[in-house]
């Protein structure tokens, strides 16, 4: 994998973040998903955009795993794109609480680490 698309694939993930964080905003527990049209709506696009950044981490550990490894361990990284393959073929089973759960507690620790490659690429 070139440099540039190591770059692409990590700057998407730190927009998808980005996004994740706007859309979480007015969320302040998990029922707020599941209250009204507009809170669904979050649960899908933010739902989406998480199994998009495993996607994306999914190609990147395929192609650049010791650049990874440099920020976290392979567990780490593994139970990331074990949840994209959960909402991929599981989307139907996807817990409101979990995906709050992500939001809240695990989003900004993963931006601090994917900014932690995007540097080491400069």
């Amino acid at each position: 994998m070139d440099k540039s698309t190591t770059i692409e694939l990590i700057d998407f993930i730190l927009e998808s973040i980005r996004l994740i964080n706007r859309r979480f905003k007015s969320i302040k527990s998990s029922d707020d998903f599941l209250d009204s049209d507009e809170g669904l709506d979050k649960l899908d696009a933010i739902s989406m955009r998480i199994q998009a950044i495993g996607e994306a981490l999914k190609n990147l550990y395929k192609r650049e795993n010791e650049l990874l490894l440099k920020v976290a361990d392979k567990n780490y990284w593994s139970r990331i794109i074990k949840t994209r393959d959960f909402i991929s073929h599981h989307y139907v089973d996807i817990d409101s609480e979990t995906v709050f759960d992500i939001c809240s507690n695990e989003l900004q620790e993963l931006e601090i680490k994917v900014g932690e490659i995007r540097g080491y690429l400069k």
